[in-house]
C-alpha cells in the first residue's frame, strides 16, 4: 500500500503507520512508509503453555486444504476468542462482507486458530494475526485468496475486524487485524479494507494485547510463514497468542 507522493507528511492518515500489507507471498512488494513508535505493556503471560504440535491436531480436511472450506456463514454469528491475555467476543455480520465472513467462519470451523501468534501489534493502530504455526498450513491458506468485498458502510473503527490485503485486487487470504484506533482512512483506500465483524465484549482484553514490538518487516513475515511458531517465538518471545476461536452456539 502506498500513498501519493504529494500527500502532506503531517496529515494524520500519513502518520498512521500506513501499511497493513500482508499476504506473505506478496509481502515483498509492500512498503512501510512511516516509523512506528512502539508502545509497551507489562507481560503477565504464562510462558509454560507452549504451542501445540500442529501435525497431531490436523483433523479437519479443510485445515490442510482450504479448497474444502466451502461453508456459508450464518447471517450473524458470534465467536469467543481465547488469548493469552483473556477472552473477548466478536460478532460477525455476513452482509457487511460476505466473502470475508465466509472465509473467517471456515477458518474457525477448520480449527485454524490454535496458538496463532499476534505477530504485528502497533499501539493505537491495530494488531494482526493469521499466519498459522505450521508452515504447511500457513502456505496452503496464505495462497488461497478470496474476492474483494464492496464496502457496506462500516468503518474501521476501534474493535472492528478486517482482513489484511495488499494493493492488488482479491489478495485477502488468512491474515486479519483488529483496529485499536479510529482507522477510517482504511475505508478510503483504492481497495478499501472492509470490516466483517465487531468486538462486542472484552475490549479491555483487546487493548491489553502486547504492542512492545510494534511494526515488523515483510522479511520477518516471510520467515514466519516458512518456519512457523518456533521462528516467531524466538524472535519475539513476549508475543501474545490466540489460543482458540470457537463459534458460540
Amino acid at each position: 500500500m502506498k500513498f501519493k507522493e504529494t500527500q502532506d507528511p503531517e496529515n494524520r492518515e500519513f502518520k498512521m503507520k500506513t501499511s497493513i500489507f500482508m499476504l506473505a507471498a506478496l509481502a515483498a512488494t509492500s512498503c512501510c512508509l512511516a516509523v512506528i513508535s512502539n508502545g509497551c505493556l507489562a507481560q503477565t503471560i504464562d510462558r509454560s503453555v507452549q504451542p501445540a504440535s500442529y501435525q497431531e491436531g490436523m483433523t479437519s480436511p479443510a485445515l490442510a486444504d482450504p479448497s474444502k472450506a466451502t461453508l456459508t456463514a450464518p447471517a450473524e454469528f458470534k465467536v469467543k476468542v481465547a488469548t493469552t491475555k483473556g477472552d473477548f467476543i466478536i460478532k460477525v455480520t455476513r452482509a457487511n462482507a460476505p466473502n470475508g465472513a465466509d472465509r473467517f467462519y471456515n477458518m474457525v470451523k477448520a480449527g485454524f486458530f490454535k496458538d496463532v501468534a499476534i505477530f504485528r501489534a502497533i499501539k493505537g493502530f491495530m494488531f494482526q494475526f493469521g499466519i498459522h504455526g505450521d508452515p504447511q498450513v500457513a502456505q496452503a491458506w496464505g495462497d488461497a485468496t478470496i474476492k474483494d468485498d464492496p464496502p457496506a458502510g462500516v468503518s474501521n473503527t476501534p474493535g472492528t475486524i478486517s482482513f489484511a490485503q495488499t494493493s492488488r485486487p482479491n489478495s485477502r487470504s488468512s491474515q486479519m487485524f483488529i483496529n485499536l484506533g479510529n482507522n477510517d482512512f482504511l475505508d478510503r483506500q483504492r481497495i478499501p479494507f472492509v470490516p466483517f465483524g465487531q468486538v462486542v465484549e472484552g475490549m479491555e482484553v483487546v487493548n491489553a494485547i502486547n504492542t512492545e514490538y510494534g511494526e515488523n518487516s515483510p522479511e520477518v513475515q516471510g520467515q514466519f510463514r516458512m518456519k512457523g511458531n518456533a521462528y516467531i517465538q524466538g524472535k519475539y518471545p513476549n508475543l501474545d497468542y490466540i489460543r482458540s476461536i470457537t463459534v458460540i452456539q
